[in-house]
Formats: structure tokens, sequence, C-alpha cells
């Protein structure tokens, strides 16, 4: 089941405040090391060390949370934003178990109706991955979770902050191949879960696949394809024009794509796949991926 993001839905009487996965299953900021006004927030976020595999596209989740941490406390906890656009995303190394992201978010505008952003994270002062020309529009926070509860979360992330380490990781995205013999065009069925850990945080009242999770399985569709043009390893450097249009709920089944497409003159990036992601024949998301041979030296 997919529903459009303006599309308005009754809270569960579950105030989300007794569940053991809430403000760990898929949080990712550690302490709010800055605040200031509504201008700059700096935190921090250690990757767990039982963790396996840490997507890059939670890289951005952990930027995006923290851009929304402030932007809720502006608006008194009476909305949270919902990430939907982000115009730029640039890679430049992989996140590893035990790594500690310094996370920084330089706020473009932010009130009741939404937060325009841009964030970097870096590991050990080395830029890992930035964000740029990131919107997201406020909803109202009653919707997705208990005020009270965000409230007591962000007074511990602007104090003493929480322990490292309550993130257990996330199973890997469920893909169906069904591309048959095109070589300029994936499709896979992506089959979300009923259940989840994640969903206990994300969000409470109201479990939504999280974006960043989709985009993950989009990458995994548009690297295949890009290792298929390149004749050999590759790696994403960029990714554009992330757009959002529906909330997804827990045990849809979406249709991903990925097709080859020409760079322009203005990309420096050789190979350029298009992603997106269907609900009952309907486009719900997209974005642009580039790609660069893997020599090794970064991402």
């Amino acid at each position: 089941m997919v529903e459009s993001m303006a599309q308005a839905s009754e809270a569960s009487p579950d105030d989300g405040l007794h569940h053991s996965g809430r403000f760990a299953a898929f949080s990712f900021v550690d302490r709010i090391t800055l605040i200031e006004g509504t201008t700059r927030v700096c935190g921090l976020y250690t990757i767990p060390t039982g963790v396996s595999h840490f997507p890059v596209s939670l890289v951005a989740e952990a930027i995006g949370q923290l851009a929304a941490w402030v932007a809720m406390s502006v608006v008194d906890f009476s909305h949270r934003p919902v990430a939907a656009l982000a115009g730029d995303t640039r890679m430049h190394r992989l996140p590893r178990a035990g790594d500690t992201l310094e996370l920084i978010v330089d706020i473009e505008s932010c009130d009741a109706e939404s937060i325009q952003y841009r964030g970097r994270a870096l590991i050990a002062g080395q830029l890992v991955l930035e964000l740029s020309d990131t919107l997201g529009s406020m909803l109202d926070i009653d919707e997705f979770d208990a005020p009270e509860a965000l409230r007591a979360d962000f007074s511990l992330l602007t104090t003493t902050g929480r322990a490292p380490g309550a993130f257990k990781g996330v199973p890997p995205p469920v893909l169906e191949d069904i591309s048959g013999q095109d070589q300029q065009r994936f499709e896979a069925r992506l089959h979300v879960p009923a259940q989840a850990d994640f969903f206990l945080d994300h969000f409470p009242r109201r479990p939504v696949f999280p974006a960043t999770l989709m985009l993950d399985a989009q990458l995994q569709l548009a690297h295949r394809l890009a290792e298929i043009q390149a004749g050999g390893p590759v790696r994403v450097q960029r990714i554009t024009h992330v757009k959002v249009r529906a909330f997804t709920a827990p045990g849809a089944t979406l249709v991903l794509f990925a097709e080859c497409a020409e760079p322009s003159q203005t990309d420096v990036e050789p190979i350029l796949i298009k992603v997106g992601a269907q609900a009952e024949g309907r486009t719900i998301a997209g974005a642009k991926m580039f790609f660069v041979p893997d020599t090794g030296e970064s991402a």
C-alpha cells in the first residue's frame, strides 16, 4: 500500500513510547553538539561495530535526521519534516562499522511549512558525503509520533547524548529480478517487509518504509547495470534529482527500474543511470545516479 504524502491518516492509539525499537532501530544521531539558532547544527553518530552493512544512503539519513531535530524544535514539535527532494548528493568514501560520523547541517530556511538545508558528513576530518538543495515538507507530527516523546529524545541528544550502539542493522532489500534480456534497462520487484524493527522508529504511529532504504535498493539495481555498461567495476559518485512522492507502507511491493541514459556535456561522470520506483503502475520515486570506474581509491 502506497499513500500520497499529502494524504491525511488517523493516528494509531499507540503512543509509541513502549517499543524497545523506538529511538534505536532507525535513529542515526547519538548527540547534538552545537545548535546555532536556525542556521547550523552539528552532531555525532557512531556506527555500531556489530553492523556488517551500513549503506551509504544511511549517512544521508543521519544528516536528514539531524536537520529534522532542529526543525521539530523550532515549531515546538507540532510538525516534522519528511525528506521528499534532494537535489545533489555526492559520495566520497564508504563508511565502516566503528566509524564516528561528524554531521554538519547548514539550514537555509525553516518554518512550519518546510525546511531547506545542505549538509555533510565526515570521518576523522575526511568527507564521506555531501547533500545540497535538500527540502523536507513539514507535516503534522501527531500523525507520526508522540510530541512528548520526541521532546524527551531531543533533550537527551542536546545534553548527555545517548549511548552509541543501539542500531542493530537493517535487512538487505529483497529484490526479485524481472529484467528479461534487456541490457539497457533492469527491473525488479522490491518486497517491503510486513514487519521490521525499523518501523518502530519510522514511525511509531504510522509505519513507513524509509526512502533511504528504497534508494539503497535502487542503487543496487543501478550498480549492476552500470557495471555492464562500463565492462568492469564502478562506484557511484553522485546522485541527483531525488524525488519521493508517496509513502510506502509495510508489506507493499514496488517495481524498481534502472535504465541507461546519456550524461549531459556538463556531467563529468561517464555513466548515468536513471532509477525509479512504481506502485500500481504509478511512479512514486525517482533519481539520477552517476557512476565512474572504480579504482579502489574512494567510495
